[in-house]
C-alpha cells in the first residue's frame, strides 16, 4: 500500500513519512512493519503492514477532499451538543481518533462555534489546537501550500 518515502496520515498523530519497511520475527512469526516518522513531533512509530488499514493509516487527501473539508468548516447549520464539557471532549476525541479528516474538520468547526458562545475548558482549547494542527499540515501538503497560508485561510472562516 505504501512505499518508502510516501506520506501518510496516522489517526490522532497526523502526517508522517514512511521511512522504512522492516521485517521482525516475533516467536515463529515474521511480520512486516512500516516505520513512520510523524512530521510534527519527529516521533517514530511501527505500524504492522497487515493491519495498517484497521488502525486507520491512510493516504493524504485529494484536492477535492480539501474542498469538502472547507465546506464542513463553513457549515454553520449545526447544533452543538449541550453535554458537559468532559462528555463533549470524549466525543470529539473519538472523532479525532477515527483518522477521518472530515471528522477532524467537524471537531474544529464545532469547537470554534462553541468558543464564540462561551469559554472553552482547557482540554477543549487543547483539542481545538490539535484539530487545527492536524488539518493545517494535511491540507498544506495536499494543496502544496505553505502551512501559514492554510492557517490564515482557516482563521478567516471563523473571524
Amino acid at each position: 500500500m505504501f512505499a518508502v518515502g510516501d506520506m501518510a496520515v496516522y489517526p490522532a498523530h497526523g502526517v508522517g513519512v514512511i521511512e522504512a519497511i522492516e521485517h521482525k520475527t516475533l516467536g515463529e512469526n515474521t511480520q512486516s512493519f512500516y516505520v513512520m516518522r510523524i512530521l510534527d513531533n519527529e516521533m517514530t512509530i511501527l505500524i504492522p503492514i497487515n493491519t495498517c488499514t484497521n488502525v486507520g493509516l491512510r493516504s493524504i487527501i485529494s484536492c477535492a477532499d480539501v474542498d469538502r473539508v472547507f465546506e464542513i468548516l463553513q457549515d454553520r447549520d449545526v447544533e452543538i451538543s449541550a453535554q458537559t464539557w468532559n462528555r463533549r471532549y470524549r466525543s470529539y476525541m473519538d472523532k479525532i481518533k477515527t483518522g477521518s479528516v472530515f471528522e477532524v474538520a467537524s471537531v474544529l468547526r464545532d469547537l470554534y462555534i462553541l468558543q464564540s458562545e462561551k469559554d472553552l475548558s482547557y482540554g477543549e482549547r487543547k483539542m481545538l489546537d490539535t484539530a487545527k494542527t492536524l488539518l493545517i499540515r494535511e491540507i498544506s501538503i495536499a494543496r502544496k501550500h505553505e502551512q501559514q497560508a492554510v492557517a490564515n485561510d482557516i482563521d478567516q472562516l471563523f473571524c
